[in-house]
């Protein structure tokens, strides 16, 4: 067994353990959030897309609903979207195995580029966080966000998954994900 076959062994069991985590944890803020959403704008309470994956093969992300609101710029839905918590239900993606923690976020099948740089991203599960999300604005271009999921994808480990878990936990606390000055220099 070669070392990139035990770190995808560690990574498969740390998704599991965090996402088993993060249901207890979170459950109760989920309930919470789906009651506001309810109550706010009635259903549906979940975002369903789909998404392609490793491989490129197709799963459906989930998502608490924040856009389509008869109020899109209500309190809750910009709370959510600033703190990331609409991402929480991606937790059950994480379980099921169609995402990892960290990773190359996964887009719709429209935005998938033929491009040999491109499908490099499908060699790894798809992210709820990554490098990209952290470090490029989320309006930057889709030149420089490939350049960061490539550095990954060629630098990944434990030890910078877990520092990109943290930072990511830490951008959600402090409810700075749309917040300029993150691009540090990663990639270059």
């Amino acid at each position: 067994m070669n070392f990139f076959s035990v770190y995808l062994i560690l990574k498969r069991l740390l998704d599991l353990a965090l996402s088993l985590f993060g249901f207890f944890l979170l459950s109760p803020l989920a309930l919470l959030i789906s009651i506001a959403i309810w109550l706010e704008d009635g259903r549906p309470i979940f975002f369903i897309q789909q998404r392609i994956g490793r491989e490129g093969k197709p799963f459906y992300l989930l998502k608490f609903r924040t856009l389509g609101y008869r109020k899109s710029n209500s309190l809750l839905a910009k709370m959510l979207r600033k703190t990331a918590l609409d991402e929480l239900p991606q937790l059950i993606n994480i379980f099921k195995g169609e995402m990892s923690f960290v990773g190359p976020r996964p887009f719709i099948p429209e935005e998938v580029l033929n491009d040999k740089y491109f499908f490099q991203r499908f060699k790894v599960k798809p992210g709820l966080t990554g490098v990209a999300q952290i470090f490029a604005f989320r309006d930057a271009p889709s030149k420089k966000k490939l350049k960061l999921d490539l550095w990954y994808i060629k630098n990944m480990n434990i030890v910078l998954d877990l520092m990109l878990i943290l930072k990511s936990v830490f951008l959600s606390l402090a409810t700075r994900w749309d917040a300029k000055g993150l691009n540090e220099r990663v990639g270059k």
